[in-house]
């Protein structure tokens, strides 16, 4: 009996190592790229890079509205490359707002791997390019899923006039735990994303945009960390859809919402 106990217990224990060695892999997808010229995206892309405090060279497209005073830096996901958020980008376009599509460490063919700390670095540097482009005077920020974890974290420190969040979670172990109930999630990570401890700090114009059938983070999670924030805000439920549907990055209600809070924000004068 002893033996079989012990045999379970390293058993138990080479799996949690092996958890706690890979667990970066179950959370990062990214598409190794290299991705084509931003012209091949939408008529008039820029190919642009900047660099990291941390010395890393990422590569983004700029889609620049003639004339716009105000700019959007899309925060991307866990998975793929920019090439896949060119919906959005192209409708911010129509609503006269300027967009930078960017990739993280390790996505789209940039050096390096992902990691919070990474991440972090990487959204600082996107921010402070488009900061620095000639007549931009006013910049939002829109994060999905893990990417609207990274925008919680850079508006606490660089503050944005809008701020817009689809399918938000409240921490990277609370939706660890949901998916992996059996596993002691909430310890083993060592990426946390906490936009819960974050959130309430905020005192900027919030949309937050979920979908009723989103199977990766669950509609009442983005709603508890909404309800976390402060005012203004508003929230929308998406009917129907789930966490990848293009619905819910580019769809007709998401886009009438994000038109009518871009306004609101002050973003669009």
């Amino acid at each position: 009996m002893r033996r079989a106990v012990g045999v379970l217990v390293i058993v138990a224990l080479v799996g949690l190592a092996l958890v706690w060695s890979l667990q970066r892999r179950l959370i990062y997808f990214p598409a190794p790229g290299p991705l084509p010229p931003a012209a091949t995206a939408l008529p008039g892309g820029q190919d642009v890079s900047f660099r990291t405090d941390d010395g890393i060279e990422l590569a983004g497209w700029y889609f620049a509205v003639p004339g716009a005073e105000a700019a959007v830096l899309v925060c991307p996901g866990n998975g793929g490359d920019r090439s896949m958020r060119v919906p959005i980008a192209a409708a911010l376009n129509r609503m006269g707002l300027s967009v930078l599509l960017f990739d993280y460490r390790g996505y789209g063919g940039n050096p390096g791997s992902p990691s919070e700390e990474g991440l972090a670095a990487d959204a600082r540097a996107a921010q402070a390019w488009l900061a620095a482009q000639p007549g931009i005077e006013r910049i939002g920020y829109f994060g999905e899923s893990l990417g609207a974890a990274v925008a919680v974290e850079l508006a606490t420190e660089r503050p944005p006039q809008a701020l817009i969040l689809r399918s938000p979670f409240t921490s990277l172990p609370d939706v660890g735990a949901t998916h992996y109930p059996w596993l002691p999630v909430r310890w083993l990570l060592r990426d946390r994303y906490p936009s819960i401890d974050r959130i309430g700090s905020l005192r900027v114009p919030l949309l937050v945009i979920a979908g009723d059938r989103d199977d990766i983070v669950p509609e009442p999670m983005s709603r508890r960390l909404y309800e976390a924030a402060d005012e203004p805000k508003r929230y929308v439920l998406v009917p129907g859809v789930g966490h990848n549907d293009l619905e819910l990055l580019a769809g007709a209600q998401v886009l009438d919402a994000i038109r009518g809070f871009v306004s609101a924000s002050g973003l669009t004068w």
